[in-house]
């Protein structure tokens, strides 16, 4: 099943894409829940972190080299950054192709806090 971020990788949907390489390109999100919010999508598709293969673990650790060296070449790794990746429809996962949310550009607040 191809996904939006299959057809992102194929140049079938625009996206202001802020890097790329042969493993993973990463773009902004279209609907951005902090002034920069930046996904980092791995190019072997992956549904989600439960299909995730002991083989393809070095996939995550690519996508979060990857964010650390756009938040250090952009300026703000010292004031801080959160990297998400959801899993399942109840963590918010809306794509199922694993990928990486990097926030960031002002105080996000405490990660955590008690549902009621």
């Amino acid at each position: 099943m191809s996904t939006i971020f299959d057809r992102i990788i194929r140049r079938e949907v625009p996206a202001d894409i802020v890097y790329e390489d042969e493993q993973l390109i990463a773009f902004r999100d279209i609907a951005p829940q902090a002034p920069i919010h930046v996904l980092f999508v791995p190019k072997t598709p992956i549904a989600t972190l439960n299909d995730l293969t002991p083989e393809q673990a070095p996939i995550i650790g690519q996508l979060a080299l990857a964010a650390a060296d756009y938040a250090k070449r952009e300026g703000f790794a010292q004031a801080g950054y959160r990297t998400v990746i959801n899993c399942n429809g109840d963590a918010g996962q809306t794509v199922f192709q694993v990928h990486l949310h990097l926030l960031a550009g002002a105080p996000l607040g405490h990660f955590g806090t008690p549902i009621r």
